[in-house]
């Protein structure tokens, strides 16, 4: 087999890069108390210099989503109902961006003790997620939290309201959740790819980690 063309790119190049192509018009289509929606009317750069494509993107916040793992290598999930799948998921626990300036690891600190009751001592980056790229601007970034403490629900420090109450939780050994996942037993996106990616980070001696403050690419 021959190598590649000359100009083509290799495996090195194979890094997510910024790129924006010209917008030249955009109309605001939906404003929900989640998300929005805009129509942009983009220019193609190997097209015809009046050529448009209309693209519809969904502005979302962000989330976080964390993949909690004990001492025993066994991962958190919990299970919520989720409306527009019609499902019962179950799910590690995230939370949407929705306090600005909030650093990540914060938010994520503040999902895991109210999702689960659980503290961590031991935080890093596990992997950064664009989940819906062809349609939505949405970013997660799914940490591994270790070392973790039960909190009492005395000493949380608030209440929690509506389904975070009736959240059951289960520990899963980390080879069953990477079994069920591959099974189809497990759909959410932040438990699958959280799930996997640990695995595989577990088998490297979590060695390419990157710390909790790295910037998002």
């Amino acid at each position: 087999m021959s190598g590649p063309e000359a100009g083509a790119p290799g495996v090195a190049d194979v890094c997510d890069r910024p790129e924006r192509w010209e917008v030249a018009g955009a109309t605001r289509e939906f404003e929900g108390h989640v998300f929005s929606v805009r129509r942009d009317s983009v220019r193609m750069p190997n097209g015809a210099a009046t050529e448009l494509v209309h693209r519809d993107v969904i502005e979302h916040p962000g989330s976080v989503g964390i993949l909690a793992v004990d001492d025993a290598d066994r991962v958190l999930l919990l299970r919520q109902y989720r409306h527009p799948v019609g499902r019962l998921l179950w799910e590690a626990p995230a939370g949407l961006r929705d306090v600005a300036g909030e650093p990540l690891r914060r938010l994520a600190e503040r999902e895991l003790l109210e999702e689960a009751g659980y503290r961590a001592d031991r935080w890093d980056v596990l992997v950064d997620v664009l989940p819906s790229s062809g349609m939505s601007d949405e970013r997660v970034r799914i940490f591994l939290a270790r070392g973790l403490t039960e909190v009492p629900a005395e000493q949380i420090g608030f209440e929690r309201v509506h389904e975070e109450a009736d959240m059951p939780v289960v520990w899963v050994p980390l080879e069953e959740a990477v079994r069920k996942v591959l099974a189809g037993d497990v759909h959410n996106m932040i438990a699958a790819t959280g799930i996997l990616a640990v695995h595989a980070a577990r088998a490297r001696g979590y060695r390419d980690l990157r710390p909790v403050d790295a910037p998002e690419g």
